[in-house]
């Protein structure tokens, strides 16, 4: 088994970086060139972050966890929603009143997404998932994700 961390646990570091990162956006100044890199990163972080917990620990969730089909669907759900809020952002700059707006959508949409996670959702996985499980998907996540670069 590895001593890497298993599949929660790669995801629980990554929504650290994720709320890091809008911590980040939220305190660049407003209009500037930083909150649009920012953003960028944490828009490309997002797309990948929720891509993999829908690819390899939804699936487990839904069946193995007990009450995890509406668990996976209200995070399906978020994860349509901040989809939204990042494609809206993209359309407007910076600089644009509505970049603020949908800012402060997209914080608090992603802040409660992350929180019901950490709080429900992980901890019903680890506790219906054997720990092998969940090392062997942590390892599956890391090889896609070196497969990609």
């Amino acid at each position: 088994m590895s001593r890497r961390p298993d599949i929660l646990g790669e995801f629980t570091a990554e929504h650290r970086e994720l709320t890091g990162l809008l911590e980040r956006i939220e305190a660049a100044p407003e209009g500037s060139a930083e909150r649009g890199e920012l953003l960028a990163r944490l828009t490309d972080l997002l797309f990948s972050h929720c891509a993999a917990e829908e690819e390899l620990l939804f699936p487990v969730v839904q069946h193995d966890v007990p009450g995890g089909g509406a668990l996976v669907f209200g995070s399906i759900h978020d994860h349509l929603a901040i989809g939204q809020y990042l494609s809206d952002l993209q359309g407007v700059g910076p600089g644009d009143p509505a970049f603020g707006t949908l800012l402060r959508g997209l914080a608090d949409t992603l802040r409660r997404h992350l929180a019901g996670e950490d709080e429900v959702l992980f901890p019903a996985a680890r506790k219906a998932l054997p720990a092998a499980a969940r090392a062997e998907l942590g390892d599956r996540l890391r090889e896609a994700r070196a497969e990609l670069g």
